[in-house]
């Protein structure tokens, strides 16, 4: 029996709230489960230097959880005086998953920021952070093109992204802590609204699994990302 009594491809309860903040032009909060992230989408008029007097803007992301997010007290990386390499692979990953569906010269010369802040963690929060990200990109081009700044809307796809694991043989969707700190394998999908990849991370933990494991939690994770793009076009509509 899953927590609460899930079916093995069952989403947590997905929420998103927008513009739960005032002054980013783009911004959500997602709750999946119990994980919640803070997503704002914050546009700048310039670029990167390696990219300026090209034509083309950037879409990048910065990660971060706070100090009580999780079961104990997290040192804030900031006393550290440095990222650990987690949170530098995550917001790359979302960075990286955000630009698959952004046609970057259509943006023009400047930069759309977004920040994923995980306010409480428990499980997903990669996949919730992307997920949450994309509606407050969205949020951000439709602001641009309210203003008269855009013409069109350079984002020209739609993501979403979920875990799925492998819990004492069974294939399972949308893990949450207390299952994928046991999962005998645990995968991350980045997938399109109409079923293309973007990026897939899959590890074994203690021995392999096979390809018909991955299969199954492929499927499994196709039908959570349509679930997804469903909800992120309601909470856009309701705006």
């Amino acid at each position: 029996m899953r927590p609460f009594g899930r079916d093995r491809d069952a989403l947590r309860e997905v929420s998103f709230t927008l513009q739960p903040t005032r002054y980013a032009e783009g911004a959500c909060m997602i709750q999946c489960g119990h994980t919640q992230v803070l997503c704002t989408a914050s546009v700048e008029e310039n670029v990167p230097p390696w990219l300026r007097g090209g034509g083309k803007g950037w879409v990048t992301a910065e990660y971060g959880m706070l100090p009580r997010s999780t079961h104990s007290r997290m040192r804030r990386e900031a006393t550290a005086g440095k990222q650990s390499g987690r949170t530098q692979e995550i917001q790359r990953l979302i960075g990286r998953s955000l630009r698959a569906v952004v046609d970057l010269k259509a943006l023009g010369e400047r930069q759309i920021t977004v920040d994923c802040d995980v306010i409480q963690a428990d499980g997903g929060t990669r996949t919730a952070s992307i997920t949450g990200a994309w509606v407050a990109l969205k949020m951000a081009t439709a602001y641009l093109i309210e203003e008269g700044v855009l013409e069109s809307d350079p984002v020209h796809g739609q993501l979403a992204a979920i875990s799925c694991g492998v819990i004492d043989g069974e294939t399972r969707l949308d893990l949450e802590y207390e299952e994928d700190s046991k999962a005998e394998a645990d995968a991350n999908f980045v997938l399109t609204a109409d079923g293309g990849i973007v990026e897939v991370q899959a590890t074994a933990e203690d021995t392999p699994f096979s390809g018909q494991a991955f299969d199954e939690m492929f499927a499994l994770a196709r039908k959570g990302v349509t679930e997804l793009a469903e909800l992120q076009i309601a909470a856009l509509a309701k705006k």
